[in-house]
């Protein structure tokens, strides 16, 4: 048993979390989402929402400070709309670890598809919600002050 990480989060998840690299890319998919069929590497995360999945992981990885958006969502297909309880609920969950990230941008469906072939992996929950799906950059680990690098 491991201390201070989420049970939300599988073995296969960690794995996948500390493997990706700086500007690497993740996507928590909704259950809509056809992340088996595009995913290099797609990991089962059924009966959690994205948001708290979303909740497990941001403890453990930084978000990308050097681009524009480090958060990226599916945006509405013309004539639908957008539940902003969604968003809502995945901007509280940011702000409660990385209150600095700037604000989550919106990339329009078959766009976001192509872009979610490029990342990393694919996480799909068992989340409903009409475009709740989210694309995460990893950023650069700061070194913590009480981390030993020196091996004494």
């Amino acid at each position: 048993m491991l201390v201070g990480i989420s049970p939300l989060l599988s073995p296969d998840l960690l794995a996948t979390l500390c493997r990706m690299g700086h500007g690497d890319e993740i996507v928590l998919a909704d259950a809509h989402f056809p992340g088996e069929s595009i995913a290099r590497r797609c990991l089962r995360a059924d009966g959690l929402s994205v948001a708290s999945l979303l909740d497990g992981i941001l403890p453990l990885f930084c978000l990308d400070g050097y681009v524009a958006s480090p958060v990226t969502m599916m945006a509405a297909v013309d004539g639908d709309s957008l539940d902003p309880e969604v968003e809502t609920a995945c901007r509280a969950v940011i702000d409660r670890h990385w209150p600095d990230t700037a604000a989550i941008t919106r990339l329009e469906r078959f766009a976001f598809y192509e872009r979610a072939r490029d990342a990393y992996a694919i996480v799909m929950t068992g989340d409903t919600a009409k475009y709740g799906n989210v694309i995460l950059r990893k950023g650069v680990t700061p070194l913590s002050p009480s981390v030993d690098t020196k091996g004494s």
